[in-house]
């Protein structure tokens, strides 16, 4: 069968992800990895409160991938997922590839403007000391 794109989105165990971020990251990696699949782009999402109860845990950790595997290890994919203590829930979307190209550019794009250049870093810098000068004088300009 051919290679398809795929976006998942992992619900972790965020007290795991808390305890061992790098081991973590290493299970959704070996998953992947017994299903073939080539990861283009992952990333820690977003942690928070779930919305209801899922299997005893109130919190969560969102982690996205994209990745291209064969579409006929989906079922395999889905039964490891199941069987890993780490992982809580997980979907996954297949897209078509001009769609694929554009959302992984953008997370490429969007992790790189989290990482200040040393350019931008001392105007960061500037602006905060401006600010506290105004706060310290209590005058609004």
């Amino acid at each position: 069968m051919a290679e398809r794109l795929y976006e998942c989105m992992f619900l972790l165990d965020s007290g795991r992800f808390a305890q061992d971020p790098q081991g973590t990251e290493k299970t959704v990696e070996e998953i992947l990895e017994r299903c073939e699949a080539e990861i283009v782009v992952k990333s820690p999402w977003q942690e928070g409160k779930l919305a209801y109860e899922i299997d005893g845990h109130r919190k969560g950790l969102h982690f996205l991938t994209y990745f291209k595997m064969d579409g006929s290890q989906v079922d395999s994919f889905n039964r490891i997922c199941k069987l890993n203590d780490a992982v809580i829930r997980q979907i996954i979307i297949e897209h078509e590839e001009k769609l694929f190209e554009l959302l992984t550019q953008q997370f490429s794009n969007r992790d790189e403007s989290e990482t200040p250049s040393e350019e931008q870093a001392p105007a960061k810098e500037e602006e905060v000391e401006v600010v506290a000068a105004v706060t310290e004088d209590g005058e609004d300009s």
